[in-house]
């Protein structure tokens, strides 16, 4: 069975990339910022990319659509920001729901934060929580890490789904893997040692647990580096320069501790290496950074769809 999808803030394509894996077609993906859209153009010829603001789109065409999904802004619920919630100007919240009024799909998944589940917004998500139940919606918020789905890296978000009424009960949240990730050091062996760098195998024995959490930075802040301090002294212990990044792997003759490359980067984040990324390098690390890991996507998306499919295997039968 084939179910479509509408993705908003679709960003480089991460969740995109992981709904088309567990099997949604997609019908739109709706990005502000051109250089994400020129991403998922690149890798995705025949996605049908709306470029501009989420504001403008309207979902009345997609009535009763598979599923509506999508990474809305995380500075209004970041802990390393103010924590604005409703007062931030990205706060997308509203427009998803209203998008969800719009076409009123099957079922619904948006992702954001860890700082989402903090006490101060317990009213901001009841509020969303009464809005969905209004609309004939089951919702439910769960703390995923990405490590547990195969992501080489810690990377805590919250995911949100809602389905309908008729389809909630089939719904249940994906379960870790059994396996544990790859560390840094073999998951990046290969990319690191790619120019003949002699000291990259000791450098893969230090690098021997899997990443921190992957900083992206926003518009407003922060640049083609690993994060702030802590995430620099995290990346320090398994043998990466977090100040920055490199367009290369290193020499043969290096020493000392190498910075990643974006492409690096891109493989901890779970992207493919197939995957490309449009514009310089700091907006090709922004892209990723701020990605929802595709292996985490398709994770949820495929219990999405068995719930989708076993709803309807039940009326036909």
């Amino acid at each position: 069975m084939k179910f479509e999808s509408i993705e908003i803030c679709s960003g480089a394509g991460g969740q995109a990339l992981g709904l088309e894996l567990a099997g949604f077609a997609h019908s739109a993906l709706v990005e502000i910022e051109p250089v994400a859209c020129e991403t998922l153009r690149l890798n995705r010829p025949t996605w049908n990319v709306v470029e501009g603001d989420l504001r403008a789109f309207n979902a009345t065409s997609f009535k009763g659509i598979g599923l509506l999904a999508g990474g809305v802004p995380c500075p209004p619920f970041s802990r390393a920001g103010k924590q604005l919630g409703a007062d931030d100007d990205r706060d997308m919240f509203p427009e998803a729901i209203r998008l969800v009024d719009e076409c009123r799909p099957q079922a619904v998944m948006l992702e954001n934060v860890r700082g989402l589940l903090d006490a101060v917004f317990d009213d901001y998500r009841n509020k969303v929580e009464k809005q969905l139940k209004a609309l004939g919606y089951v919702p439910g918020w769960r703390l995923l890490s990405a490590s547990d789905f195969g992501v080489s890296q810690l990377r805590p978000r919250v995911v949100f789904v809602g389905l309908r009424k008729d389809v909630a009960d089939q719904f249940e949240w994906p379960t870790p893997y059994a396996t544990r990730p790859s560390t840094v050091g073999t998951l990046l062996h290969d990319l690191m040692g790619e120019n003949g760098w002699r000291g990259v195998d000791q450098w893969r024995d230090r690098a021997d647990a899997i990443a921190p959490t992957l900083v992206g930075g926003s518009k407003r802040h922060g640049g083609p580096d690993l994060g702030p301090t802590r995430a620099r002294r995290a990346w320090e212990s398994l043998g990466v320069d977090g100040r920055g990044l490199w367009d290369a792997a290193p020499d043969p003759d290096f020493v000392g501790m190498p910075r990643l490359t974006t492409r690096m980067t891109a493989r901890v984040q779970g992207f493919p290496d197939d995957w490309r990324f449009a514009g310089r390098k700091t907006a090709t690390y922004r892209q990723i950074g701020n990605a929802f890991p595709p292996p985490v996507a398709e994770a949820v998306a495929r219990q999405i769809i068995a719930a989708l499919s076993a709803r309807r295997s039940f009326r036909v039968a």
